[in-house]
């Protein structure tokens, strides 16, 4: 499995070249501060979005190859990331993944025709109703035994996500959330017990799922509250985030991410992703 230091030395590799935002800025600043950033990105928001998701799932190929490819020899780890710390180093590495995936794709296909019949995933687990209304009334339960488990992990500690305890942590029986400005990040217990990397682009795959045509929770679930979005567990090492530019403290908005998202959309993208034996469809995968 790839290692804390592993992961941070491809993360700094990939990014070291993108803006980022300084330390100290008030929630509003942050925003305006990332406006900015991308509006003034060579080619424009756009640009920005893209580039950013390409050096995503960068991230993903390259940790993956660590764990169980080319890249477990030391050398040949060393020589990737000296690689894709440049421009031209990441086109290509780019150019040599396309080609490959053409030809792994050709061979997906062939194991999946022979695949035994299988049944869609449900629900990884069920939200306790009375945990759900604490965090819609936005009571905090602070840290718990959950919290402490997944705090005090190595892999956790190496890469220095809670060096401070955030103030507000709403802990549940499948994991906890915290509560950030502008932010909450989604842990769950059996994601981080797995190996928190490898489900990073696999949440990204479920949300762009359920919040799609054909969402597993049994209809259209209501639309995903306006100036919502989502965002890569990469940045807090959690299974996902939601990002808000909006009242934290909105009851509709609250409402929704305890009533719909934590009661019915979590669980079920946790079914989906947690199923190693899933195929997302490629029209929701990131970095298709």
């Amino acid at each position: 499995m790839a290692s804390d230091l592993d992961t941070v030395r491809v993360l700094r590799a990939l990014f070291n070249d993108m803006p980022q935002a300084p330390q100290g800025l008030t929630q509003l600043e942050t925003v305006a501060w990332i406006q900015q950033a991308m509006s003034e990105f060579e080619g424009g928001e756009t640009a920005y979005t893209i580039e950013h998701i390409t050096r995503n799932s960068m991230l993903d190929l390259v940790l993956r190859m660590r764990e169980d490819g080319p890249y477990q020899d030391d050398a040949a780890f060393d020589q990737v990331v000296e690689q894709i710390s440049t421009p031209e180093g990441r086109k290509q590495f780019m150019d040599w993944c396309i080609l490959a995936r053409k030809s792994v794709d050709a061979t997906a296909r062939l194991l999946n025709r022979a695949k035994p019949a299988w049944s869609e995933p449900g629900p990884f687990f069920t939200a306790d109703a009375d945990e759900v209304a604490r965090f819609v009334a936005g009571d905090v339960s602070g840290p718990g035994p959950l919290f402490s488990e997944y705090a005090t992990r190595a892999d956790v500690r190496g890469v220095g996500v809670f060096e401070q305890e955030p103030e507000r942590v709403h802990e549940f029986d499948w994991g906890f959330v915290t509560e950030e400005p502008g932010a909450w990040s989604f842990y769950v217990a059996e994601v981080w017990r797995r190996g928190t990397v490898g489900y990073f682009e696999r949440f990204l795959s479920a949300w762009l799922l359920e919040t799609g045509a054909a969402p597993v929770t049994g209809g259209v679930p209501p639309p995903v509250p306006f100036g919502l979005e989502v965002g890569h567990g990469i940045e807090t090492f959690s299974a996902l985030r939601l990002l808000t530019e909006g009242d934290m403290a909105d009851p509709a908005l609250r409402r929704w991410l305890g009533d719909v998202f934590i009661s019915l959309m979590l669980p079920a993208m946790a079914g989906r992703s947690l199923d190693e034996d899933y195929d997302f469809p490629l029209s929701v995968q990131p970095d298709a």
